[in-house]
């Protein structure tokens, strides 16, 4: 029996009536380990890709209407499939399009790269990206985590919001309207899509924005895997207001626990950084899930602190 009979046969909903719903790009039983950074985890039941304002709308009110629940997903560089994969729809956000409003204010489409936005604006000799050079990722994903690195964060730069809610409505919200923090936004609490967004950001020297890129993408490439199959840092780092950008790295309490010299299966710890589980290419995703596991145990058990998930999951993991 072929999946794309299974799928109808398993499911509620007729498949002609999830084409009609979601159109004929509508992909049925698609492995998803290829699309994300760990390559790990099992298929999709449905998936879609979208490539405008327009499909989103479209696949966030048929998912309604029909019923189907759905997870949005950008590149995959930090998140975790579970290996029975997603019982559900997973619709992909790959809106692009780089431009400059104004002198200071550049607009980009979900699906966008974040290297390509820094890129974008360090040509232009606009300041205030620079701590996101050579985080992996979509614009989408690091606005609806909040991304940031070496005490920058992307919440800051963000001037609108273009959304579409859990109704289908388009709308463009001021950059307050997330309430950012610390690898947060309130996107995760609401039912709403990022299609697009604009940055304001300030005018400054071409050759110190260019030096600035270049040496935090060559620190970050001293500690991260450049090659290797992980999702970057695994936990969220801890506020402290004693400690340099008011955050206790994480990767220091892992360190401190010995977790360089773990490993579960093919997940492992990186060498050069505590807080990086990779894929030494046999992991599966429950063996990524069982050595985090360990680790915050260990770190709990000596320091009484619970470590926070910056991955994000996707299925059922026990």
């Amino acid at each position: 029996m072929e999946l794309f009979d299974l799928v109808s046969l398993t499911s509620d909903i007729p498949m002609r009536t999830l084409i009609e719903g979601f159109g004929t790009n509508l992909e049925f039983g698609r492995p998803l380990a290829p699309l994300t950074s760990y390559r790990t985890g099992g298929p999709a039941r449905l998936f879609l890709q979208v490539e405008s304002v327009d499909e989103v709308v479209r696949a966030v009110t048929s998912a309604r209407r029909l019923e189907v629940p759905f997870f949005i997903m950008g590149s995959g560089t930090n998140l975790l499939v579970s290996d029975e994969g997603y019982d559900g729809l997973v619709i992909r956000v790959d809106i692009q399009g780089l431009s400059a409003r104004s002198d200071t204010e550049l607009e980009c489409g979900a699906g966008d790269q974040l290297q390509a936005l820094v890129d974008f604006a360090t040509a232009r000799s606009l300041t205030g990206l620079e701590f996101a050079a050579g985080i992996w990722g979509t614009v989408g994903g690091a606005i609806y985590g909040n991304a940031g690195a070496f005490g920058g964060e992307i919440g800051s730069v963000v001037s609108e919001i273009t959304l579409v809610d859990g109704e289908g409505t388009v709308k463009t919200v001021p950059a307050d309207y997330c309430q950012f923090a610390y690898r947060h936004s309130r996107l995760k609490e609401l039912d709403e899509t990022i299609v697009s967004a604009r940055f304001g950001l300030r005018p400054g020297s071409a050759e110190e924005i260019q030096g600035r890129v270049d040496e935090i993408i060559r620190q970050r490439e001293g500690k991260h895997p450049v090659d290797g199959c992980s999702a970057g840092c695994f936990f969220k780092n801890i506020p402290d207001e004693t400690q340099e950008h008011g955050k206790l790295p994480a990767g220091r309490l892992l360190d401190e626990i010995g977790a360089k010299e773990m490993s579960v299966g093919g997940a492992k710890v990186f060498e050069r950084h505590a807080n990086i589980i990779v894929n030494t290419g046999t992991a599966t995703s429950k063996d990524i899930r069982q050595l985090a596991d360990i680790l915050k145990k260990k770190v709990n058990d000596r320091f009484g602190i619970d470590l926070q998930e910056e991955v994000r999951q996707l299925g059922r993991f026990e």
